[in-house]
């Protein structure tokens, strides 16, 4: 990455500094909670701490829960991989959040979604290319995020295409990574280390 890339690279949270504001602490440091909130997600699907789980140790209870609801959307919803991942690429990009971004890009595009379509989202216009019902979750979730529900036109696509049980799975996990997404910004939690995809710029000022 070139220096005027780094330049116009989307900052976690706000403010001139990058440093990172929580670090996982060393296991010895922690406390009794803290590694049985570790262990907990070390023992589960994710097999590591990384990403939000790194500011969430400040909070081991709540860490365990929200990490449990996540695992319930990502690893037993009946949305399918492209439509959970181009849903949370939506969040990644509206939120600003690299990590997210550069971990669910590349899934979104293996698990079918046109990479035009990802590459556009990026730059911040609306995905094109898309399938129905990736282009219904698509609009449903930039619609949620921009007005902080959806119109009845909206709902009802959703429901149509995803049934209300569908449409209530999308919603909750939109505002799944709309929190995380708000934690690793407020912690400064960099991107993956030796990611693939690169990370998303700065919206035009």
């Amino acid at each position: 990455m070139n220096q005027a890339t780094e330049l116009n690279a989307t900052a976690q949270g706000f403010g001139a500094s990058a440093s990172q504001r929580l670090l996982i602490p060393d296991r010895e440091a922690m406390s009794e909670a803290q590694r049985a909130a570790a262990d907990s997600i070390i023992n589960g699907p994710r097999k590591a701490i990384f990403g939000p789980f790194i500011p969430l140790l400040q909070t081991p209870a709540l860490m365990e829960r929200i990490g449990k609801t996540g695992e319930a959307l990502r690893f037993e919803g009946k949305l399918t991989d492209n439509i959970r991942e181009l849903a949370i690429c939506v969040v990644a990009r509206e939120t600003g959040n690299q990590f997210e971004w550069q971990t669910h890009a590349p899934l979104a595009i293996k698990a079918g979604v046109p990479e035009q379509a990802i590459a556009a989202l990026a730059a911040g216009r609306r995905p094109r290319g898309l399938a129905a019902e990736e282009a219904c979750a698509a609009d449903f979730v930039a619609e949620l995020m921009l007005r902080h529900g959806v119109s009845d036109e909206t709902y009802a696509e959703a429901v149509a295409c995803f049934g209300q049980d569908g449409a209530v799975e999308l919603t909750a996990l939109a505002g799944y990574f709309v929190m995380v997404c708000w934690v690793m910004n407020v912690g400064r939690t960099p991107g993956p280390a030796n990611a693939a995809a690169p990370g998303l710029h700065a919206f035009p000022g």
